[in-house]
């Protein structure tokens, strides 16, 4: 999940997908029911996650399935979870059974396939026409070691808020929406026309590190060339995306919040801003923080050509001593019927062609964002979502332009300073 929070209070009881998931998981995994049914000693899984990814009552499906399994999750902040799983990979220790590793770390950790349990020898090769092509690829090892089975595609578009739209005088039909920004300088432009009648303290988007990622996200290759070099100092759609995110804040456009930080979430209850790039996920995001602004918000095309925004894998570290139920509890997260519950719950856009192009995903309508066509927005954009080269360091290179940009949104640093210290900072991770 992609990535990267998703707000627990998002609950909404799909019936009938609820049947199919309880009728997927009463055939579950026969070893481990057996073990439930025949007496043997009880297990306790541990799952570890940056965000709820939506999984609470298929965990009570599956424990009721198999007696004698108990799930405990843990929900940690993005980058705290991925520090930790970092060290505890190095040190053999204090993992948790299943570990979630968002798309932007997945290189990073499966350069080390013998830290993990490859799940090929639990029967997930079986598995593998169930996924997108290169979601599925991204999970291997160099030996086509299986170390992680994917959760969601992240997927992207514009979320917007219509009655700031009208205020500001901007069109409020989400074709019309789409027609405005063609391209990302469109966008920005966009913006200026936003702000000159914007509601007093409103800015055009939340944050600039969220507009520049959602450009880098279109950019193949970005900051990795095919040959795994960090390109970052030498592509120059790199620098073309950050001068354009510097026009845009220099205009007076981002509110300047970090992601997933308190103002962030404070900004999407008072409507501090108009705009936010948003995946798929974000939708179950947007719902938690603020659901009093239901029927406020509306969706519209990216500027650009689709692009992408998280998605996760589950893996077993190796350390873990309960691999095989361990393993059964991921197949069984990422199933089909699970994958589709989720969606309905959270947003979470399935990476699996076929649920992609079901009626179930495809053909779903969001009654928080203006009843807004999102299954075929999201399912359409990641079907035709090309892949981007994407390196062991790709997260930590990540973090280092959010924080770039935000000493720039904080007036620490002008943008010339700020980019040089940017690749200061990922020539360090080289």
């Amino acid at each position: 999940m992609g990535s990267k929070v998703r707000d627990r209070r998002q609950r909404r009881r799909i019936v009938a997908v609820a049947l199919v998931v309880a009728t997927v998981v009463g055939t579950g995994y026969a070893a481990t029911t057996a073990a439930g049914k025949s007496k043997a000693e009880p297990v306790t899984l541990t799952i570890s996650l940056f965000g709820d990814f939506g999984y609470h009552d298929l965990y009570k499906q599956y424990e009721k399935a198999h007696p004698g399994v108990t799930i405990k999750e843990s929900i940690q902040d993005f980058a705290v979870h991925h520090s930790n799983l970092a060290k505890s990979v190095a040190t053999g220790a204090g993992a948790a059974d299943i570990e979630a590793i968002e798309v932007g770390f997945i290189a990073q950790f499966k350069a080390q396939p013998t830290r993990f349990v490859n799940l090929r020898q639990y029967g997930a090769g079986s598995l593998k026409d169930r996924w997108l092509s290169w979601k599925w690829a991204q999970g291997l090892g160099s030996k086509g070691e299986i170390v992680g089975l994917g959760t969601d595609v992240g997927s992207l578009a514009i979320c917007y808020r219509r009655d700031l739209f009208q205020k500001a005088g901007l069109p409020t039909n989400r074709t019309a929406v789409s027609n405005l920004w063609p391209t990302w300088r469109a966008f920005v432009e966009a913006g200026k026309r936003f702000q000159k009648n914007a509601p007093k303290g409103v800015t055009f988007f939340d944050s600039g590190s969220n507009v520049y990622n959602a450009m880098i996200g279109q950019v193949n290759p970005a900051y990795y060339d095919r040959n795994g070099k960090v390109i970052v100092a030498s592509n120059p759609k790199v620098k073309a995306a950050w001068d354009l995110t510097m026009a845009a804040i220099a205009a007076g456009e981002s509110a300047g919040f970090a992601a997933f930080s308190n103002d962030w979430n404070t900004g999407y209850k008072k409507g501090s801003f108009a705009t936010v790039t948003c995946p798929a996920w974000m939708m179950g995001y947007i719902q938690g923080q603020a659901p009093a602004t239901k029927g406020k918000w509306d969706i519209a095309l990216t500027p650009g050509t689709g692009g992408n925004w998280g998605g996760s894998y589950l893996a077993v570290p190796a350390q873990s001593k309960n691999a095989a139920v361990a393993a059964d509890l991921v197949k069984f997260l990422t199933s089909p019927a699970s994958e589709a519950y989720v969606f309905k719950q959270t947003g979470n856009l399935p990476s699996q062609p076929a649920l992609l192009k079901s009626k179930a995903v495809a053909g779903f309508k969001n009654p928080f964002f203006n009843n807004a066509p999102v299954g075929q927005l999201f399912a359409t954009s990641a079907l035709r979502l090309k892949p981007q080269v994407i390196g062991p360091q790709q997260g930590a290179i990540q973090t280092a332009s959010s924080n770039a940009i935000q000493r720039v949104e904080q007036k620490k640093q002008s943008p010339a300073k700020s980019w040089a210290q940017f690749l200061k900072d990922v020539k360090a991770l080289s």
